[in-house]
């Protein structure tokens, strides 16, 4: 497969522009985040329609997107919340794939709903490698140059977007599952039951921050150990902390339950003042529902790639 031969210039960055795959997971034992794109499943349907594979490096826009340029036709598509889309020349739909032409200034807006989205070219973006992710550290600043490759492709939709449709998680009611984590036993069994939470606005990808009725705290300190995204954790004053994918690889704070694995791309779409609430299942219930999950998200995939890469 050629190289990069087009160029993708950031004119305006948005409010929280990042480049993203599938992060560094294998980098924990040294300290480092797993990062990478918070919504892995909007990620990979976004990639699919473009024809790449899951993982290829794509943007990630939050809340407000980016104003972007490109020298040479690229093949696109922004999937994730439906947000605001339109060139300098013409209106476009989130979730529909298009040919981004040269010069045309692409200008993503806003999302009513949902928190994110991610724009992917076929071939994907081609920044450099840092321990074998393509994953930025920080978020993009104007006059950023992002090599992609050229090319062209027929206007596709699925018809839903993040939130929505057989892949997704119910948006409504925002009900987590969750399995009891290490120092559940230290808090009153029915701590979260029944409990429902508003996202604080001081929430980001290291994690959302829950406001509503602290919890009891149990008066005991504990020595740092591994937490992970979706790890729970109680603070001193009573407050909830659910980690993401930016989160620390060891903390202090008790940990009173575990967002299970099929459930941890919501936690990538809440935004402030979205609410939610903790259920909690049993470990055989949650395997089911990350397997089930997966299973349906491969065969998504690999069927709108096909399609994606078929003639139209």
């Amino acid at each position: 497969m050629s190289g990069p031969d087009a160029t993708l210039t950031v004119l305006r960055p948005g409010a929280c522009t990042l480049v993203v795959d599938r992060g560094r997971p294998h980098c924990r034992s040294l300290g480092v985040p797993v990062g990478g794109a918070a919504d892995r499943a909007a990620l990979a349907v976004g990639n699919a329609l473009v024809g790449n594979p899951d993982d290829a490096a794509a943007l990630e826009v939050a809340l407000l997107g980016p104003v972007l340029r490109a020298d040479r036709p690229l093949a696109c598509v922004l999937f994730g919340a439906p947000f605001e889309l339109h060139t300098d020349q013409r209106n476009l739909a989130a979730g529909k794939t298009f040919t981004l032409r040269p010069g045309e200034e692409l200008h993503v807006g806003g999302t009513a709903t949902g928190m994110r989205a991610y724009l992917c070219v076929r071939g994907g973006l081609h920044t450099p490698v840092i321990l074998r992710s393509r994953s930025s550290l920080a978020p993009l600043t104007a006059g950023a140059e992002l090599p992609c490759r050229s090319g062209e492709i027929a206007e596709r939709s699925l018809g839903f977007s993040v939130g929505a449709g057989p892949i997704s998680l119910p948006r409504k009611p925002p009900l987590l599952a969750v399995i009891p984590g290490p120092q559940a036993d230290w808090f009153p069994p029915d701590a979260l039951g029944g409990r429902s939470f508003a996202v604080a606005n001081d929430s980001n990808r290291m994690g959302l921050r829950l406001a509503g009725e602290p919890l009891p705290w149990p008066g005991r300190e504990m020595v740092s150990e591994p937490v992970c995204p979706g790890s729970v954790q109680a603070t001193p004053d009573g407050r909830c902390i659910i980690l993401g994918v930016d989160g620390q690889t060891i903390g202090g704070y008790p940990k009173i339950s575990q967002v299970v694995g099929a459930h941890l791309d919501a936690l990538g779409q809440y935004r402030p003042g979205d609410r939610i609430g903790l259920r909690i299942v049993e470990l055989e219930e949650a395997e089911k529902l990350s397997q089930t999950r997966r299973e349906r998200l491969r065969r998504w995939t690999a069927r709108i790639r096909a399609a994606s890469l078929s003639p139209s």
